[in-house]
């Protein structure tokens, strides 16, 4: 296929021909819409390769801590937030960073600033919460509850609990309290508002990293109701549990979830399974210590880990591990050679999530194995990689995201946002990914400049490969004959005019299945 094209003839939804203008006239048997797109820049519809859907709904009501660069300005955004909506029985925050705490290391003091509700306040890498005194108390979280394995409520010296608390304890002791907050009606909400700022941004398809089941209950109904404008590949979180025979029965029950969801808008297509935590948490499972002398352990050991994944290989099930530190990427790789050990030569497409410490043996042998690279350059923006840096603290800084190393090695790449840890947009994800630059504050100097992608090889990676990694190339991802018409229309040549314009592009127009499901009015020439 021509990486560029003159026209497109869209048919009953579908691409009916991609190439020259004359050709196409000659082929169209029926009357057309003929819209002249001048300037425009016509691409694939963008596939988010790694996204929580409804969560990015959910937190576009929340307080916004991005940007909150000290402790002050996080308990002024709250205090106002609070002041604005007195009736709110809680306070939900999202999106502070790790560098903006002294240490790194919240309490619940720091949040008592409003004392008279709870306040949860998620890290912007989703990976810890932070709760104030009344949040602590409403959770029921106090000084006899237990950290469960792999995760942490932490302490003072006294032993009462600082209010933050991290990776599986969050999963087990917090989300659970704020998810019986919210009904059905909530989450439909979540979910329309996620796919009105898709329409907006040109994501046509995303992938859910994090399904539960009333996640997929909101996904049914939109499908039903012909709401839902972005096609869904969703993978099913399985916990860590003590228990081995827990996670087989839930690999068991994906499997049967895969086959009952398969439309063109909604499939189940595997497992997802966290590894480890992140860098910025020091919960990261990694090879050599932080910088403090500390690690952590992966949340799965390879023994535990590596039946799951046979079992999900076995039953034809896609498995995505999330693995931040190279020692829980040597782990998912591990559980992938055992996989192909015990069941043989056959298709698989399994994947690492974001793989931000990562050596090179390790790359060669995940592309040896065809294991998918998923990976977030939004994570790589240099304004939020202060804290990232200082708790490596070593050489290991400068091999941090080395994307061009992945495909170099032969594996196949995938760009997503991993939203709502980073803005959903995928315009801004384009900008680091070509220019390893800040799309936050473009000022900033680049971060490792020689990991830096050509634009169009970051937008394949973010449309084409996204929608490989998921098994829907035979749909979507590309503007090929036969494919659905998922397509968006920019309002500027990307390509011929300087990289910095990407942050100032806009969609003008979405397509989903040749139906407009966005569009800019007075943005195009439509002409008959």
């Amino acid at each position: 296929m021509k990486p560029h094209a003159d026209a497109m003839l869209v048919e009953q939804g579908r691409i009916a021909y991609i190439g020259d203008e004359s050709s196409a006239r000659r082929i169209a048997s029926f009357d057309v819409e003929v819209i002249d797109l001048e300037e425009s820049t016509v691409l694939p519809g963008f596939v988010d390769g790694h996204a929580h859907v409804v969560g990015t709904g959910e937190a576009a009501g929340q307080v916004n801590l991005w940007g909150a660069d000290d402790v002050a300005e996080i308990q002024r955004r709250i205090k106002q937030w609070g002041d604005q909506n007195p009736d709110a029985p809680r306070i939900i925050a999202q999106g502070w960073n790790h560098a903006s705490i002294p240490d790194g290391m919240p309490t619940r003091q720091m949040l008592d600033v409003v004392s008279d509700r709870p306040i949860y306040a998620t890290a912007y890498d989703f990976h810890s919460i932070w709760l104030n005194s009344a949040a602590l108390i409403d959770a029921e979280i106090g000084d006899e509850t237990v950290s469960p394995a792999g995760g942490s409520v932490h302490r003072d010296s006294d032993g009462h609990p600082t209010g933050y608390i991290d990776e599986t304890a969050m999963h087990r002791l917090v989300w659970p309290v704020l998810n019986a907050l919210v009904d059905d009606e909530q989450r439909d909400l979540a979910l329309a508002t996620v796919l009105e700022l898709y329409r907006q941004s040109g994501v046509t398809a995303s992938t859910d990293m994090a399904l539960t089941e009333e996640d997929l209950a909101a996904f049914v109904r939109a499908e039903d109701l012909g709401t839902l404008t972005s096609r869904i590949a969703a993978f099913w979180r399985i916990q860590w549990s003590d228990d081995p025979a827990e996670a087989l029965r839930q690999v068991g029950d994906v499997a049967r979830m895969a086959l009952r969801h398969n439309s063109p808008f909604l499939r189940v297509v595997g497992i997802k399974i966290m590894v480890d935590g992140t860098v910025d948490g020091c919960t990261a499972a990694l090879g050599h210590p932080y910088s403090d002398g500390t690690n952590a352990n992966p949340i799965w050991s390879i023994e535990d880990l590596a039946p799951v994944v046979a079992a999900a290989d076995a039953a034809g099930l896609q498995v995505a591990m999330h693995a931040i530190g190279d020692e829980a990427i040597r782990v998912a790789i591990g559980s992938i050679e055992y996989a192909v050990s015990v069941n043989g030569a056959r298709s698989r497409r399994h994947r690492i999530e974001h793989l931000e410490v990562v050596g090179p043996d390790e790359i060669e042998r995940l592309a040896a194995l065809g294991i998918t690279a998923s990976m977030q350059p939004v994570h790589a923006d240099p304004a939020i990689q202060e804290n990232w840096r200082a708790r490596l603290g070593d050489a290991r800084i400068n091999r941090g995201f080395p994307w061009p190393e992945m495909t170099q090695a032969g594996a196949r790449l995938v760009f997503g946002t991993d939203s709502p840890t980073s803005p959903h947009s995928p315009l801004p994800n384009m900008f680091v990914a070509a220019t390893r630059r800040s799309a936050l504050d473009p000022s900033l100097p680049a971060n490792i400049a020689a990991f830096a992608l050509p634009l169009e090889e970051a937008i394949v990676h973010a449309t084409r490969d996204a929608a490989w990694a998921c098994q829907g190339e035979s749909s979507y991802g590309s503007l090929a004959a036969g494919l659905w018409a998922d397509f968006i229309v920019l309002d500027r040549d990307i390509f011929g005019r300087p990289i910095d314009e990407l942050l100032d592009a806009r969609v003008i127009r979405t397509v989903v299945g040749g139906r407009t499901v966005h569009k800019v009015q007075g943005a195009e020439a439509d002409r008959d």
